[in-house]
């Protein structure tokens, strides 16, 4: 089953849904408003950091170097 023909529930009303409509995952523009009333209100919120700020820092600290790296290779 390709990601088209998927069927899913409207996470707002639980209404079935194919993946390839427009609206998806929501089944119209009223779901979907609603889902986004219910994030700006803080119905809905993110409890907790999605990354732990100690993997953030080595994520961002490996960035760095593989930037310093390519520029170093870039002037040679």
């Amino acid at each position: 089953m390709t990601l088209k023909n998927q069927v899913l529930r409207c996470p707002t009303c639980r209404t079935l849904v194919t993946a390839g409509d427009e609206n998806f995952p929501f089944c119209s523009d009223r779901c979907r408003a609603v889902d986004l009333g219910k994030w700006a209100s803080g119905v809905y919120r993110i409890s907790s950091p999605v990354l732990d700020p100690e993997v953030l820092e080595g994520a961002e600290a490996a960035s760095a170097d593989a930037v310093r790296r390519q520029r170093e290779e870039d002037e040679t």
